[in-house]
């Protein structure tokens, strides 16, 4: 996982056409990532999507299982965004701790490598009607300890989520990823 996030947040950052992505703040224990999407569809077809269908729209290169139709989001206070392993097993990457329908999606928790560090981090989605239909609001801040400082992930972590985000929108707006 660790070396799939290095290899591909390069590629990523490069490809980041529509979206509006950057690291907003970077401290040497902590950073926030933002990424914007304007998406062709009203706030209840892009809260669907996300909540209900993110096996289908999530990166299959970032998950533990290779398998994106293993994640699956609870959205509720206390939910769980959660992967499926072989075997019975299983990864809580994040817990749901706010959910304002069609509106907003908080969590907290740690995505990827940064599992295997002492950072945790708060998880936003937030939706707004716009006249292209809706604009998504994804902001990540961590904090915390990692070996050799927080400041090496913020890049990498950014594109991610934006390509995250990028997947969404053509999900939502096409039906494939």
């Amino acid at each position: 996982m660790r070396i799939v996030l290095a290899a591909a947040s390069a590629a990523v950052i490069a490809a980041a056409g529509a979206a509006r992505a950057e690291v907003v703040e970077s401290q040497p224990h902590g950073f926030q990532v933002k990424s914007t999407v304007e998406i062709a569809a009203k706030p209840d077809a892009v809260w669907r999507a996300l909540t209900r269908d993110v096996s289908r729209w999530w990166d299959p290169a970032h998950t533990w299982s290779g398998d994106a139709k293993n994640l699956s989001i609870r959205a509720k206070p206390g939910g769980c965004f959660c992967e499926k392993m072989p075997n019975g097993g299983g990864v809580q990457h994040m817990t749901v701790n706010y959910v304002s329908v069609n509106q907003g999606l908080h969590m907290t928790g740690q995505l990827g490598p940064l599992h295997l560090q002492g950072a945790g981090g708060g998880l936003l989605f937030d939706l707004k009607p716009s006249d292209q239909g809706t604009t998504l609001t994804l902001t990540y801040t961590v904090g915390g300890f990692a070996a050799g400082g927080l400041k090496k992930w913020e890049k990498p972590v950014d594109g991610v989520l934006t390509n995250q985000l990028q997947r969404l929108e053509r999900y939502v707006e096409t039906g494939k990823p």
